[in-house]
């Protein structure tokens, strides 16, 4: 476990040094993508920034392996946990090493904003702001999970590797508090809740996708590499962020969806 404390008497809120996190003077929510370039160091890209300010309750992020969403929604987490007094970031993903490297990246940036990371004191990864707000990482396991309510932001990793059950368990922590939903994650064919959100969703989720083609940080040589290791199905997936067909399916769920009508006379039995 980690061990949160101010470095002595001085602290470092939202508008600089001497004002403690959350402090009711200070502007409730910064940008948090201005936030991030000041308090942290990162200078987001485009689309990392759109993910950091986004104020809406709901959130997919559909990017290449490498692009840095863990770094970034980790920040997210940060900027949630130090701007907003007693509040609770829950990250799963689906597997409790996942969860733990959430938490630690998160607890590299308190470290930045001059805090000494600790647990909560109740669970195994998790880190806890002077302003009582805490950031808490689970395992993917429907049974290990419940118990948590009043989560300002649910962020979910991996998501389109994490159980629908484990999904349908986790949404009624948002019920009380109203809180945002973020699901990130590449693509793992046509099936779960990831994809039903980024194919028929709705309207109130942003939708955010990133192909490798269009992250600066990974060369094209080594796309190129990767394509010809990998094949060409993998890499649209893994790189392209394309939703591919299952490799069990028979026939492509496009072909399948069309063929299925609801206009069919009843027959009538005498």
């Amino acid at each position: 476990m980690w061990h949160v404390e101010t470095e002595g008497p001085r602290r470092i809120g939202p508008e600089g040094p001497g004002e403690a996190p959350g402090d009711k003077n200070n502007e409730k929510r910064a940008d948090a993508a201005e936030w991030v370039r000041q308090k942290l160091g990162i200078e987001p890209d485009a689309a990392q920034a759109r993910v950091l300010s986004w104020e809406g309750k709901r959130g997919l992020l559909n990017c290449s392996r490498q692009w840095g969403k863990s770094t970034i929604t980790a920040a997210k987490a940060a900027h949630q946990a130090y701007t907003e007094e007693g509040t609770l970031t829950l990250v799963v993903t689906p597997s409790a090493r996942q969860s733990g490297e959430f938490v630690r990246k998160a607890a590299e940036f308190a470290q930045q904003l001059g805090i000494r990371p600790k647990g909560d004191g109740h669970n195994a990864m998790s880190l806890v702001f002077p302003n009582r707000s805490r950031i808490v990482g689970l395992p993917g396991s429907e049974a290990t999970i419940r118990g948590f309510s009043a989560v300002a932001l649910l962020v979910v990793d991996e998501a389109a590797r994490v159980s629908d059950e484990l999904y349908r368990a986790i949404r009624p922590m948002l019920a009380v508090s109203d809180g945002a939903l973020w699901l990130i994650s590449t693509p793992f064919g046509k099936r779960g809740f990831f994809w039903e959100a980024w194919e028929h969703g709705g309207a109130e989720w942003l939708r955010v996708r990133v192909p490798a083609t269009e992250c600066a940080r990974i060369s094209r040589r080594h796309l190129e590499e990767e394509r010809e290791a990998l094949g060409e199905r993998w890499f649209r997936q893994e790189y392209l962020c394309e939703f591919g067909e299952t490799a069990s399916g028979l026939f492509e769920l496009d072909l399948v969806e069309r063929a299925i009508t609801d206009k069919v006379t009843p027959l009538e039995l005498g």
